[in-house]
């Protein structure tokens, strides 16, 4: 969880305080939320106007944001942990995100290595159709 009024992550360590892992919360729900910056994540330019609501009568009064599906992949790809890349796999696998998506978001990253960006034009190209032989 990240909140944008936050510039010295003190929610995000409350977060983690109070229904982060190891916590009682995950305890007795058997899951929990990680509190993060909003300046961890590596994101694709423009990824605040792909922002999805979550609100419910079951989040009331509450309600919160979550990231665009292609650009959480993105996100998860920059970091490269294997856990992100068997997440980024399943995800395209169970028809959830589209490569092709994907693979154009990964073009709207902005100071990004090249090497970096090498690795996600490759590993994204495994997943696009074959272009004709035209």
């Amino acid at each position: 969880m990240a909140f944008f009024d936050d510039p010295d992550d003190q929610k995000a360590d409350q977060v983690d305080a109070f229904i982060g892992e190891f916590s009682p919360f995950h305890e007795t729900y058997g899951y929990y939320a990680q509190g993060v910056s909003v300046s961890t994540a590596v994101l694709p330019d423009g990824w605040r106007d792909r922002l999805v609501l979550v609100e419910s009568e079951n989040t009331q009064p509450g309600r919160g944001y979550a990231l665009d599906p292609h650009d959480c992949v993105v996100s998860k790809l920059v970091a490269g942990r294997e856990k992100d890349t068997k997440f980024a796999d399943a995800l395209i696998r169970a028809g959830l995100v589209r490569p092709d998506v994907v693979a154009e978001r990964i073009e709207l990253l902005v100071d990004v290595h090249p090497l970096v960006m090498k690795r996600l034009r490759d590993w994204i190209t495994a997943y696009l159709p074959e272009p004709d032989g035209c």
